[in-house]
């Protein structure tokens, strides 16, 4: 059976304090539901190259309590996601959502989450996409995803996402 290290629970504050923190923020050319429909779906992110599978854990619908099971290429890193925050409302073109890391399966993390946000564009949307770790005393296994040497990482992430969305119908 697989180790797992549990790390320390956050609120949204951790996004703006955290020791390491790697903000996306660019604009791509879809609607800002297509975009969060893409973001929030089964499977999700499965075009980026850094990551390995991501899956919901809890039913559909999605929102405050949503559990997620992401794997980083790879394959060795798998991470337990918990959706502390969750807002889905088309009407006002509100769309963000937030979770943190209750468990690993390697030591070295002490807090880990993602928050993302996004808002319409002049044309398309705006994805802000803010990744934010704090290390625990063992994180030498970790080094390649928390230091400035894991830029390429996040760098191809971004890049990954925009020929994903470049290539999407704009309203789905």
């Amino acid at each position: 059976m697989a180790r797992s290290y549990d790390l320390e629970p956050f609120e949204l504050d951790f996004f703006d304090t955290a020791p390491i923190r790697f903000r996306i923020d660019v604009n791509i050319p879809v609607t800002p539901a297509r975009a969060w429909a893409e973001l929030t779906r089964q499977n999700t992110l499965d075009w980026c190259k850094p990551i390995k599978s991501i899956d919901f854990t809890s039913p559909a619908p999605y929102g405050v309590g949503t559990t997620r099971r992401a794997v980083l290429s790879p394959g060795y890193l798998t991470l337990n996601e918990y959706f502390f925050d969750w807002t889905e409302d088309p009407e006002n073109t509100k769309f963000h959502n937030a979770f943190r890391v209750e468990s690993v399966n390697v030591p070295g993390l002490r807090r880990f989450g993602e928050y993302t946000e996004i808002t319409p564009a002049a044309v398309g949307s705006r994805l802000v996409w803010t990744f934010a770790l704090e290390l625990g005393p063992s994180s030498r296994a970790l080094n390649a995803f928390s230091n400035p040497a894991s830029t390429p990482v996040f760098r191809t992430i971004e890049a990954d996402t925009l020929r994903h969305f470049a290539h999407l119908s704009p309203q789905g």
